[in-house]
């Protein structure tokens, strides 16, 4: 199978394309750095540019599936400038690749892009499947709906599309994850406000085994891309600490203190999605890392 990925120098990109040599697929990949273009056995590099809508049109050769993971981080500041590149990056870049799919003679049959589950409101009591139609009033739930509209309209290219809502990516190498640690492995760890809001979380190599697991199976429609079992912001920091053998002493920080310091951004800590897995699970992905305890136990030993 030929690949075409959006985003393969991040975290999950990385991963799928370790997944791919291991498979034997052949992968392109996208950048907006001509010096990173490579050219060797089983991967080549195609230069774009979102802003200017440029794209070389040979990453399609022989690709038949596009796997879209390009998007802006939204762990940075939210100034008015950066929240318009969050939105930019997600929506011009599914306009760009619609333009070469609509445009250009191409073997493309599926296209599976990352979604996030903060499309869904924050809530410490429902639980969201896929068919909750919902949209979360915020400025990362607008982004995400806007983002999903976008990637749905390549389906009228004769194209099965999917979109995961991703979780919490758990990872020692980015992420939250690191970010939770620290404070913890200092001694000052607490839960953030009530600590009651649900976070659901996913390994992220079972995030990168999932996309291609759509991909070979041809899934469609929304996919939360969670594990099992979602847990407490207060569960999830005594489960962290008692990994790493450290105390919680300290009182959970007020939702105000976070709102200070993030602004905004708080959101994307005090806010309460509980998302369920079934569909993924009944299409037959098995997990490797559904249990938090597993998950963290391989994240936190490499972090060694």
């Amino acid at each position: 199978m030929n690949i075409l990925i959006t985003g393969a120098t991040g975290l999950v990109g990385k991963a799928i394309l370790d997944i791919c040599k291991l498979k034997g697929y052949k992968v392109h990949y996208l950048t907006t750095n001509k010096e990173k273009i490579e050219n060797r056995k089983g991967i080549r590099g195609f230069y774009w540019n979102i802003k200017t809508q440029k794209i070389d049109s040979n990453c399609l050769d022989d690709v038949e599936a596009i796997i879209n993971l390009a998007g802006a981080s939204v762990s940075k500041k939210w100034t008015a400038n950066y929240k318009n590149e969050i939105e930019n990056s997600r929506i011009d870049t599914v306009r760009l690749l619609y333009k070469l799919l609509s445009e250009t003679k191409h073997n493309v049959k599926y296209f599976s892009s990352a979604s996030a589950m903060g499309i869904y409101p924050s809530s410490l009591v429902k639980e969201y499947d896929e068919k909750d139609e919902v949209i979360n009033n915020t400025f990362l739930g607008n982004v995400v709906c806007k983002w999903e509209r976008e990637v749905d309209k390549i389906r009228t290219l004769d194209i099965i599309v999917s979109k995961l809502r991703i979780g919490i990516v758990l990872s020692k190498d980015g992420g939250a994850l690191p970010e939770m640690v620290k404070p913890i492995n200092l001694g000052f760890g607490a839960a953030i406000a009530s600590g009651k809001q649900y976070q659901s979380w996913i390994h992220f190599e079972d995030l990168a085994r999932m996309f291609l697991y759509a991909v070979e199976n041809k899934l469609s429609g929304s996919i939360n891309a969670v594990a099992s079992n979602p847990i407490t912001n207060i569960e999830m920091t005594k489960f962290i600490a008692r990994q790493l053998k450290k105390p919680i002493w300290l009182p959970n920080i007020p939702s105000f203190v976070i709102k200070i310091i993030l602004g905004e951004r708080a959101a994307l800590i005090l806010e309460s999605q509980y998302l369920k897995n079934d569909k993924i699970l009944n299409k037959g992905f098995t997990y490797k890392y559904d249990g938090l305890k597993i998950a963290l136990d391989d994240c936190l030993k490499k972090m060694d």
